[in-house]
């Protein structure tokens, strides 16, 4: 009887591992190429980052990593084609604080929670600066707030809907009073060559973005939302020194993962994700995109998002922003 009871034993252990879920399913994972769902426009910042993570991590895993764009309805359209797919750790979401803890309060009739999806490595926190074209008369920002006054009704500010980029905007326009018309775009890059034609006159988006450039003086830096003033822009004030210290913290991102997906296939991604972060090598690539690498558990990412989203949802709410 002993003897019965350890093959049985043994047949189960076999068939634990071999179960999708089991250890074996993180050996052998991936077997096949890997998606990452970036629910923005190519060439924005986010998409940026996206892609040089996806390479490092093609070269770790030994599988194709591609980045597939799906744009859309306040990043929306990209989170549902993740919250939907297989749980095995092939399509995977650069998810972000849009989809999170904006999309939500904006969008009232989604037909399914972000919130469901599986947080598996925070990446990075992406500081972002206010910019206005290089042709406006204005170089502080209340130089600019007084512009804009002065200017009421005549002025606009670009924006993917749903994003940091656009509730900064709503929110500053809001707090100062300026009068200003919200023009939404597919993504950050989309918006671009509007803003250094002067035909947008503000913009908040990631320093990933618009620090390149800042610097070639095709638009002008007004403040820019970090602790301390940025290395590569001295001479732009932060938030704090501008009066706009009650901003609430950066827009991130991360990898994330349908639900269900085992709990070995996450561990194996985040181990992955963190030794990108981490090697010297590709820090010293991603230091060059402005933006403050995050590794951590996934533990780490769950209680990230639940300190940082409370504050961009009620962000969101006091902007009386919707979307359908």
């Amino acid at each position: 009887m002993i003897r019965r009871r350890t093959r049985f034993a043994a047949i189960a252990a076999i068939a634990f591992a071999f179960a999708p879920g089991g250890p074996l399913a993180a050996q052998s994972y991936p077997d096949k190429p890997v998606r990452i769902i970036v629910a923005v426009a190519a060439g924005g910042p986010m998409d940026t980052m996206a892609r040089a993570v996806a390479q490092q991590m093609q070269m770790k895993l030994g599988q194709p990593v591609v980045v597939e764009n799906r744009p859309g309805a306040g990043t929306t359209i990209g989170a549902k084609a993740v919250f939907t797919a297989e749980p095995d750790g092939l399509t995977l979401l650069w998810g972000t604080l849009s989809m999170v803890a904006i999309a939500p309060v904006l969008y009232k009739d989604l037909d399914f929670d972000p919130k469901q999806l599986v947080p598996v490595a925070l990446v990075a926190e992406f500081p972002s600066v206010l910019v206005v074209p290089p042709d406006l008369p204005v170089n502080t920002l209340a130089e600019f707030v007084a512009y804009a006054k002065a200017n009421r009704g005549k002025l606009n500010y670009g924006g993917s809907l749903g994003t940091p980029p656009m509730l900064m905007g709503m929110m500053f326009n809001k707090k100062a009073d300026l009068g200003m018309t919200y023009v939404p775009y597919r993504g950050g890059a989309p918006s671009i060559p509007d803003l250094i034609a002067g035909r947008l006159h503000m913009q908040w988006d990631a320093l990933t973005l618009l620090v390149p450039l800042i610097r070639e003086r095709k638009l002008k830096g007004l403040t820019v939302q970090a602790p301390q003033r940025w290395p590569a822009l001295p001479d732009v004030p932060t938030l704090g020194e501008a009066g706009l210290a009650d901003f609430p913290g950066n827009a991130w991102a991360g990898i994330m993962a349908p639900p269900k997906t085992p709990q070995p296939i996450v561990a194996k991604i985040n181990a992955t994700i963190n030794e990108i972060l981490q090697s010297p090598e590709t820090r010293a690539v991603l230091a060059n995109l402005n933006v403050l690498l995050r590794p951590g558990t996934p533990q780490d990412f769950v209680a990230y998002m639940a300190r940082e989203t409370p504050a961009w949802s009620e962000m969101a709410r006091q902007s009386g922003a919707t979307a359908h």
